[in-house]
């Protein structure tokens, strides 16, 4: 049985990976695209290449310097990305965020010759293993999870085949006030397994909700991912934003450039409206601390907006950002982007869907982990005819139940195999461009953890702050 968050901690031994506990159903049988295993075999020799023909100006030896880059202390993401279109015609892909938890294992269909934990097993060795060698603790490996337990066991059992050591594969629900875990004085991290309390050197990290809740950003127990890249932008919209800007402006003389929508970070609830007005009525406000698709609200319309000033707390900021809709929906904004979406399907519907690009980071810099597509619930069309927006814009999978459990709505899962690559409309060029764009919002959130930090490597409460305003969030840091 696939184990759940909030259950006892479990001892994962070597040999007891088994492909159906650790993939989605429709994905077990099926194979990766052949457009897509072509792209997974090019090296970053070839990416920036590829890169250099279809946008001339980009230098491709900064290319390739970008992609071979060894970041310092955010090694495994995944971002979500739009296929956009804007008002003259041109294509290209957005970074709606990047996540410093991603899922991705579990959706992602595996090559002819490979064997069934290849994908966990190149994250584990490629990645996780070079981070957790420089661990100075003598102790235990873990895989730390408050959700998807489906990958993370599979995470758990791929590194005690890598091992041959047993692994603790350690639920962390949101509100445990019991928690399996502590750390102590000089930051280490223990875990109260079978055999009781247990010293831990490395613990790959798969903590979505608030994690500095239950971790702090700095341990001396090697965390993969640290919260510190949570709180630098992998969990942390508004420094995100932030990140990009600073990013953009550093490579701007090598024709690289993170794309996203006008953000305005951390936007107190009585400016909202305004925001949104400044961006021709339409928007996407979002809760800047949450994820799995928590804490978004889709505002096509007056009505949308009301509905949400109604139900915000007072007191809270919010992440506003740039809408991207359909063509021929009212708004003054600018630049006006708009969704490519699928394929038109035998009704002549088209859905908005995300590509979820997965990296890992190794020795020799980046590499793809995985990459899968969601579509959102109902078509896009002209015109919403009632519909709420949100059924028609976001295509997260994940839904929370009042109980605080979660379910995924598997039917819009959108793999990158034979059967489904085809409806997304990506070429290779796309494929190339969603790796760049993830990498430099990688590099991008690594820089600023670097930035979160003293000079002793402690981490920097108030120069965090200052980047951060937000005294909710800095008096949870400092309790």
């Amino acid at each position: 049985m696939t184990p759940q968050p909030g259950r006892e901690v479990l001892l994962v031994g070597p040999g007891s990976f088994e492909a159906v506990r650790h993939y989605y159903p429709q994905v077990l049988g099926a194979r990766v695209h052949p457009l897509v295993e072509r792209f997974l075999a090019m090296d970053h020799g070839q990416v920036a290449a590829h890169h250099a023909r279809r946008h001339p100006e980009a230098n491709p030896g900064a290319v390739a310097r970008v992609l071979a880059t060894v970041p310092r202390h955010f090694h495994w993401a995944g971002a979500d990305l739009f296929n956009v279109a804007t008002e003259d015609g041109r294509r290209h892909l957005v970074v709606l965020e990047t996540n410093s938890s991603p899922s991705g294992q579990k959706s992602m269909p595996r090559g002819a010759s490979e064997q069934p934990s290849c994908g966990y097993r190149r994250l584990i060795e490629g990645s996780f293993l070079p981070c957790a060698a420089a661990s100075p603790i003598d102790g235990e490996l873990a895989v730390v999870y408050d959700k998807n337990a489906m990958e993370c066991s599979g995470y758990a059992a791929a590194l005690a085949d890598a091992t041959g050591e047993r692994v603790l594969l350690v639920p962390v629900a949101e509100a445990d006030r019991d928690p399996p875990l502590r750390v102590h004085a000089g930051g280490v991290l223990h875990v109260r397994g079978p055999a009781g309390w247990r010293p831990v050197r490395a613990a790959l990290r798969y903590l979505t909700q608030q994690p500095w809740t239950r971790l702090p950003p700095v341990t001396a127990t090697v965390i993969y991912n640290p919260v510190l890249a949570c709180l630098a932008g992998g969990r942390n919209k508004a420094l995100a934003a932030r990140a990009y800007a600073d990013l953009n402006a550093e490579v701007a003389t090598t024709g690289l450039r993170i794309e996203t929508p006008e953000t305005l970070p951390l936007v107190p609830l009585a400016e909202v409206r305004a925001m949104v007005a400044g961006l021709g009525g339409a928007a996407v406000i979002k809760t800047p601390y949450s994820n799995a698709g928590q804490g978004i609200f889709t505002v096509v319309g007056p009505g949308e907006l009301d509905a949400f000033m109604r139900l915000a707390e007072p007191g809270a900021r919010f992440v506003v950002q740039a809408l991207v809709g359909h063509a021929a929906w009212d708004s003054r904004a600018a630049p006006r982007l708009h969704h490519v979406g699928t394929v038109p399907c035998a009704r002549g519907e088209v859905h908005v869907a995300d590509l979820r690009f997965v990296v890992s980071a190794g020795p020799q810099g980046f590499s793809p982990a995985a990459l899968y597509a969601r579509r959102a619930r109902r078509p896009l069309r002209a015109s919403l005819d009632g519909v709420a927006s949100r059924q028609v814009l976001l295509t997260n999978l994940s839904v929370r139940a009042p109980d605080g459990s979660w379910r995924q709505e598997t039917e819009r899962l959108l793999p990158v195999d034979h059967a489904h690559f085809d409806a997304l409309g990506l070429g290779l060029d796309e494929l190339v461009d969603a790796y760049l764009q993830t990498v430099l919002a990688v590099l991008a959130i690594d820089r600023m953890a670097a930035r979160l930090l003293r000079a002793d490597g402690s981490f920097d409460h108030a120069g965090f702050a200052a980047l951060n305003p937000d005294p909710r969030l800095a008096a949870a840091l400092q309790a």
